[in-house]
C-alpha cells in the first residue's frame, strides 16, 4: 500500500489508478470494513488526526481531482466522507520522507513513464499532496519501504 504524499499530478497513471484504489483499501480499513491492513504503516499518519476517515476523504477527494483533469472516471460515492483537503488542517510530512518518496517514484517513472520525470525536477521543492505540508527531518519512522532500499 502506498499512500503518497506527493501531489497526484505527479503520478503517471497506472500510480494514479493504484493509489486511488489503495486509498479505498485504507478507507475500509479505517471504517473497520475489513479485517487486513489493520496495521499497516501508511496508516498510522491518518489513525493520528481527530478524525481519520475525514482526513482520508480529503486525501481521497485530491486523488479524484486529478483523475477529473485526466479524464478519468473514478467514483466519487466511493468516498465515505467527501472533504476538501484545503479545508482539512494540514498532515505534516518530513522533508526526508518528501525526498525518499521522489526518488522511489522516479524510480517507477523511469520504467512506466520516462516523459514524466521532467515533472519531478528539479530535486527542490516537489509539490505535495494538498493534505500535507512539508516539515524538517528524516524518513518517517513508519516508513518500511526505506529500510528495504538503503
Amino acid at each position: 500500500m502506498r499512500l503518497w504524499s506527493l501531489h497526484p499530478s505527479l503520478l503517471d497513471a497506472k500510480g494514479l489508478v493504484a493509489c486511488w484504489r489503495e486509498t479505498l483499501l485504507a478507507q475500509k480499513v479505517l471504517a473497520g470494513q475489513t479485517k487486513g491492513y489493520t496495521g499497516h504503516p501508511q496508516l498510522l499518519r491518518f489513525k493520528a488526526q481527530p478524525a481519520p476517515l475525514v482526513h482520508m476523504g480529503g486525501y481521497l477527494q485530491g486523488l479524484w481531482d486529478e483523475a477529473s483533469v485526466r479524464g478519468y472516471r473514478f467514483d466519487a460515492a466511493k468516498i465515505l466522507h467527501p472533504a476538501a483537503a484545503a479545508q482539512l488542517e494540514k498532515i505534516p510530512v518530513t522533508q526526508g520522507q518528501v525526498h525518499f518518496e521522489r526518488e522511489h517514484l522516479l524510480r517507477k517513472l523511469s520504467v512506466r513513464d520516462p516523459a514524466r520525470i521532467a515533472r519531478l525536477e528539479p530535486a527542490g521543492q516537489v509539490a505535495l499532496h494538498p493534505l500535507f505540508v512539508q516539515v524538517p527531518g528524516p524518513v518517517e519512522a513508519w516508513e518500511k519501504d526505506a529500510l528495504a532500499s538503503g
